[in-house]
């Protein structure tokens, strides 16, 4: 079989544990063949990483994060750029965009591009952007500059935050589109055609989960008369995460039901939710456990008894698109209680893999109330959903179908193609 042509992928930090469905998608297509390395926009921050990131063999290049942290590599970076052939039509786009969006992250993304630009070795042959907006901006204004086909692959919050004439244009050949853009739910896939210029130019490609990583069959936790009704959540402390609506639902549940709340995941609202279910006298119920590697995450959800993920559309607009974690659930048969937000309804239908309930907080302890107390319903919901992972969410096809496409992508193409002689890997 013929190696694909070099790729360069974008991301916006590396590794992130919270993006784990992008190491998953990465580590996939190095073992289908595919020649790649990485850019990443930012340094990592999380302490902790996952079993994938080891998995990944691709070399990991640093942007400069700011563009006062390396003068020197960015001027050098720039001057190399100002040499290539697509130079003066990336500056156009790039003044353009910066004439709609005055703020320093749009100057960000012309200096993080122009030192990519300059550094990428000879070979490769595209650019690939996890996430619509600022590492599609980079790979946008590299990709013309450098007189290469650039595609995408959009989120959720990529999505919903980013303004409208942005998206079009990154969905219009005429302004240096990408060739394809990939986004991981029907929701978002359809949002996006409507903008593009062809809708063909729009690839429904799930990320779908590679059972390989989870115990399989799972082992199913049976919960003693007298054990309490443990449930599980995995997220960020984040709006669009809904938790803050968990709590005040949590103080909603019966007084006879013994309950205990277990959550994993980083984020910024811990210490303002702590403080509200300790007001709520709840607090001796909860376990904040932080950010944890996936063998941990596993084993909580093996001992639990219902995951809850009440995600929500935040005040900006961002949300959920289909969260790798509802089918990382339901991989362990673990009864699962979400939102009919975005996309998580393509996986979850309502009585029928699991419940889907507003995320009011009555209304969320109405549900976990039934699912306690009918443990015959949720064991049923949960082999639905199990049934449904195995047959419709697996991996390998959408990585068939992305890694088709790159390959295309990097196929022959037009344009120039020089590069000056990078001093970098």
């Amino acid at each position: 079989m013929t190696k694909p042509p070099s790729l360069a992928v974008l991301v916006k930090g590396w590794p992130r544990l919270s993006e784990t469905f992008i190491a998953q998608e990465l580590v996939a297509l190095e073992e289908a063949g595919h020649d790649m390395a990485l850019w990443s926009l930012r340094h990592p921050t999380d302490k902790t990483t996952h079993p994938l990131h080891d998995r990944l063999q691709a070399q990991v290049n640093y942007l400069p994060e700011y563009l006062r942290d390396e003068p020197a590599r960015v001027l050098k970076g720039l001057a190399r750029a100002a040499r290539l052939p697509g130079f003066s039509a990336a500056w156009r786009a790039w003044r353009a965009d910066l004439k709609r969006d005055r703020t320093r992250n749009r100057v960000r993304r012309f200096g993080q591009a122009c030192v990519l630009a300059a550094e990428l070795p000879e070979g490769v042959s595209g650019l690939y952007a996890h996430f619509m907006h600022t590492p599609s901006s980079v790979a946008r204004y590299a990709a013309i500059m450098r007189g290469l086909p650039w595609a995408f692959s959009a989120h959720a919050k990529d999505i919903w935050t980013s303004p409208e004439w942005e998206k079009r244009e990154k969905l219009t050949g005429a302004t240096h589109g990408a060739a394809f853009g990939a986004t991981c739910t029907a929701f978002g896939a359809a949002h996006l055609r409507g903008l593009a210029d062809d809708p063909a130019r729009v690839d429904l490609v799930y990320h779908g989960l590679d059972m390989a990583r989870f115990p399989d069959p799972p082992v199913r936790n049976v919960r003693g008369a007298d054990a309490p009704f443990r449930i599980l959540s995995v997220g960020r402390l984040v709006e669009k995460k809904g938790f803050d609506r968990l709590v005040e639902a949590f103080a909603l549940l019966p007084r006879d039901l013994d309950w205990h709340w277990e959550h994993i995941g980083g984020g910024g609202d811990k210490a303002a939710l702590a403080a509200r279910s300790g007001a709520l006298k709840i607090a001796h119920r909860i376990n904040w456990r932080g950010a944890l590697a996936q063998p941990d995450v596993i084993e909580a959800m093996r001992r639990s008894d219902l995951f809850v993920l009440p995600s929500r559309i935040a005040e900006d607009g961002d949300r959920d698109g289909l969260p790798n974690v509802l089918m990382e659930a339901a991989s362990q048969k673990l009864p699962i209680l979400s939102t009919p937000v975005s996309a998580i309804p393509e996986f979850i239908e309502d009585g029928v893999h699991g419940f889907l309930s507003s995320d009011d907080p009555q209304a969320l302890a109405d549900a976990m109330t039934q699912m306690a107390a009918d443990p015959a319903v949720t064991v049923a919901l949960a082999d639905a959903a199990y049934h449904r992972l195995r047959q419709d969410f697996r991996m390998e096809p959408g990585i068939a179908r992305l890694s088709a496409r790159l390959s295309a992508l990097c196929g022959p193409h037009s344009g120039p193609q020089s590069n000056p002689r990078s001093g970098r890997g």
